[in-house]
C-alpha cells in the first residue's frame, strides 16, 4: 500500500463514507447500523494511516514512509481529529504511547468538559512529522506562523504553500529565499488582518525575484495597492493569478498590476458588491487596467466574476489578434450593456470553454448578436449560459447545436423549448452532459427518440431537463423507460424536475 501517498485521498477529507460507494439499491439494502460500522472501519483505518505516517518520523516503522511523501495536507489531519467519530476506541489507538504527549485538550465554553484541539493538535504532530520530510515539495493546511518558520529550512525541495490563513507567511520569505530555491507557489484561503496588505508586500519582496509563479487567494483578503505593486517583482515568472475576492482597495489599484504581462491564467471576483465603478468614478484606473490586460498575449484563461465593467474590461482582450483564449467566464453583467462584449466573442474562435452568467434582455439585438458571435465559436466543448440565455427558443437552440459540432458539455435556460431541438442536437456527437434549465415542454416520446439516437462516443451521458412546464409532467414509468434506455444505450443518466410544485398556483400568495 502506497501509505504516504494516500492520506491526500481521504474520506475524512471529502466527508465521504461507505454511502458514497453504493448505489442505491444497495444502500436500501444496508441497515442504518451496517453503515455506522462501515463508517467506524473507515476512520479506524484512516487514524491508523496518519499514525503510521507520524510514527515513521520517528524510526518506529519498518519503513521510513515519511522520508519519500512529496505532498502534505495537514488540513487532512485536522479534520480527522475534529471528525464526531474520532472518539473512544479510535482515538485511543491514535494516542497510544508517545503520540499522548502531543494531544492537546481545550476547555469547553462553560469549563465543565474539555475536548480535543484538532488545529493545534494537528500542528504538535506536523512538528514530528515535517521535519523527517526531505522530500517534501507541497505542504498543505491550518499551519501556524511560528511552527511555518520552524519547519521550512527543514524542506529544501518545497515549492507550494497552500495555507489557510496568509498571516502564517510573516517572517518566511528571507527563509524561503535561503532554504527552498524551487518555491513557486502560494495558495491562501483568506488573510483578513489590518496590516495583510504592508506584511503581504513584504512577504513578495523578501523571496527570491522573479521566482513566483502562481498566486491564488480563494477568499475575503485585505490585500491592496503595495501587494499588487509588489508583484511586479515576480512580473517575468508570474503566469497565473487568481484573485476571488478582489476588495475595495483592490479594485482601485488593478493599474499596478501593469508590469505583471507573463500571465497566462487571471482569475477575478469583485468581493465588493458592485461599489466600485471604475469606468465612470476611477477612469484613469480603468483605462490603465484596459491597456495592461491588452498587454497580456499570452492570455489564455480569463474570468471576471461580479464586476460592474467586466464587459467593458473584457471586450478589448477579445479584440486583440495576438491573444488566443481558450477559457473564458464572465459572471454578473447585463445583455442590455455588452453589445460591444458579445460582437467580441467572434474573434476568439480558439475558445474551447465559454461560461456566461449575466441578465438577459428580450428588447433590441441582444440575442440576435450573441448568438451570432456564439456560432462562430466552432471550437468550443464546454458551453454554459446562465441566465443571459432566458430568452432562447427552439430555433435559437437548434442552430447552436448545428454551429458547435465538438460540444462536450452544455449548459443553457431558454423559454418555451419543445422537441424541435432533438433532431439537432443528436447531432451532437461528443456531447456528454446536457443541463436544460430552459422552461420547456418536452414528451417522453421526444426525448426517447433523441435518446436512441446517441452514438458510442456519448457514452455516460447526463441529460438533465430541470424547469419542465407543469402542463407536460412526465410520469412515473415515462420517467423510468427514459432512465432505462439512456442507462442502457449509453451508459447514462437522466434527470427530470418541474418548474413548480403542480399542487401550488402559479399564481399562488400573490395580491389581487
Amino acid at each position: 500500500m502506497n501509505i504516504y501517498r494516500m492520506h491526500d485521498v481521504s474520506p475524512v477529507t471529502n466527508r465521504g463514507s461507505s454511502d458514497a460507494d453504493m448505489s442505491a439499491p444497495e444502500r436500501a439494502k444496508t441497515t442504518y447500523k451496517t453503515r455506522l460500522s462501515q463508517e467506524e472501519v473507515m476512520i479506524f483505518r484512516w487514524a491508523q494511516l496518519w499514525r503510521t505516517i507520524t510514527l515513521s518520523a520517528t524510526g518506529r516503522t519498518l519503513f521510513p514512509y515519511a522520508r519519500y511523501i512529496r505532498t502534505l495536507n495537514l488540513g487532512d489531519l485536522e479534520e480527522l481529529l475534529a471528525d464526531a467519530r474520532f472518539k473512544d476506541r479510535v482515538s485511543a489507538m491514535f494516542f497510544e504511547g508517545e503520540l499522548k504527549r502531543y494531544k492537546i485538550q481545550t476547555s469547553g465554553t462553560d469549563r465543565l468538559f474539555t475536548r480535543l484541539d484538532a488545529g493545534s493538535t494537528s500542528n504538535n504532530l506536523g512538528d514530528i512529522i515535517v521535519p523527517s520530510t526531505p522530500m517534501l515539495e507541497e505542504l498543505s493546511g491550518k499551519v501556524e506562523n511560528d511552527a511555518l518558520l520552524r519547519w521550512i529550512p527543514k524542506l529544501p525541495r518545497l515549492r507550494l504553500l497552500n495555507l489557510w490563513y496568509g498571516g502564517a507567511l510573516v517572517g518566511a520569505g528571507p527563509l524561503l529565499r535561503q532554504h527552498c530555491p524551487a518555491f513557486k507557489t502560494i495558495s491562501l484561503w483568506g488573510w483578513g488582518h489590518e496590516e495583510a496588505d504592508s506584511k503581504f508586500a513584504d512577504f513578495l519582496n523578501e523571496i527570491t525575484p522573479q521566482t513566483l509563479e502562481s498566486l491564488e487567494i480563494f477568499s475575503y483578503a485585505l490585500i491592496g495597492a503595495e501587494s499588487l505593486l509588489a508583484l511586479s517583482c515576480h512580473r517575468e515568472a508570474l503566469t497565473e493569478l487568481k484573485l476571488d475576492f478582489v476588495n475595495v482597495f483592490a479594485m482601485q489599484s488593478l493599474n499596478l498590476l501593469a508590469g505583471c504581462t507573463n500571465l497566462t491564467t487571471l482569475l477575478l471576483t469583485d468581493g465588493t458588491s458592485l461599489q466600485v465603478d471604475l469606468k465612470n468614478e476611477h477612469n484613469d484606473v480603468f483605462l490603465e487596467t484596459i491597456a495592461w490586460l491588452r498587454s497580456c498575449k499570452k492570455l489564455q484563461s480569463v474570468t471576471m466574476r461580479n464586476f460592474r465593467d467586466g464587459q467593458d474590461l473584457i471586450a478589448p482582450i477579445l479584440l486583440e489578434n495576438d491573444i488566443h483564449l481558450t477559457n473564458l467566464e464572465l459572471k454578473g453583467y447585463y445583455m442590455a450593456d455588452a453589445l460591444a462584449f458579445h460582437q467580441a466573442l467572434s474573434n476568439q474562435p480558439s475558445l474551447q470553454e465559454l461560461h456566461l452568467k449575466g441578465d438577459s434582455d428580450e428588447v433590441g439585438d441582444g440575442v440576435a448578436t450573441l448568438v451570432e458571435s456564439l456560432c462562430q465559436l466552432t471550437n468550443l466543448t464546454t458551453l454554459r449560459l446562465q441566465n443571459i440565455s432566458d430568452y432562447f427558443t427552439d430555433e435559437v437552440i437548434g442552430r447552436l447545436a448545428r454551429s458547435l459540432p465538438k460540444l462536450e458539455e452544455w449548459y443553457t435556460s431558454g423559454w418555451g423549448v419543445t422537441d424541435a431541438i432533438w433532431r439537432d442536437v443528436a447531432k451532437l456527437k461528443s456531447l456528454r452532459r446536457l443541463d436544460m434549465a430552459a422552461l420547456s415542454r418536452f414528451t417522453a416520446n421526444g426525448i426517447l427518440d433523441f435518446v436512441l439516437n446517441l452514438g458510442p462516443n456519448n457514452k455516460g451521458l447526463v441529460l438533465a431537463i430541470m424547469m419542465a412546464d407543469v402542463d407536460c409532467d412526465l410520469h412515473e414509468d415515462e420517467q423510468s423507460m427514459i432512465r432505462e434506455t439512456i442507462a442502457s444505450r449509453v451508459d447514462g443518466r437522466f434527470d427530470f424536475q418541474l418548474q413548480r410544485d403542480p399542487d401550488i398556483s402559479e399564481y399562488e400568495g400573490e395580491s389581487d
